[in-house]
């Protein structure tokens, strides 16, 4: 699985560069504001917005990773502690006891 992951991030990568150095020439104007302009190139605009969009998701679903594993971390914890047998008491018949030998039939 973490060689299709590199996969694709390799060719992510690949398809941004190669739009970068297809795209870049002369610079593009953006107005933020009435009395703010930024000269920018395009790769540098297009790289902004999957930022933007990307790391809000990507730290959302870091978030509910992380809180999923701390709740199956405290279920297998609670399943553990259940399975564990309760101590036997020393006045119960032999027969009962968990770890008693089973006694074999007279013949």
């Amino acid at each position: 699985m973490k060689l299709v992951r590199t996969l694709a991030w390799l060719l992510l990568l690949a398809v941004l560069l190669v739009f970068s150095v297809a795209n870049w020439g002369p610079p593009v104007t953006v107005r933020i504001w009435e009395n703010l302009v930024v000269e920018t190139q395009l790769p540098a605009i297009v790289i902004l917005s999957l930022a933007i969009g990307f790391v809000p998701m990507w730290l959302y679903h870091r978030a509910v990773r992380w809180r999923m594993q701390r709740r199956i971390l405290s279920l297998e914890a609670a399943a553990r502690a259940a399975a564990v047998p309760p101590p036997t008491d020393p006045e119960q018949p032999e027969a009962l006891k968990l770890d008693a030998q089973p006694i074999a039939p007279a013949p």
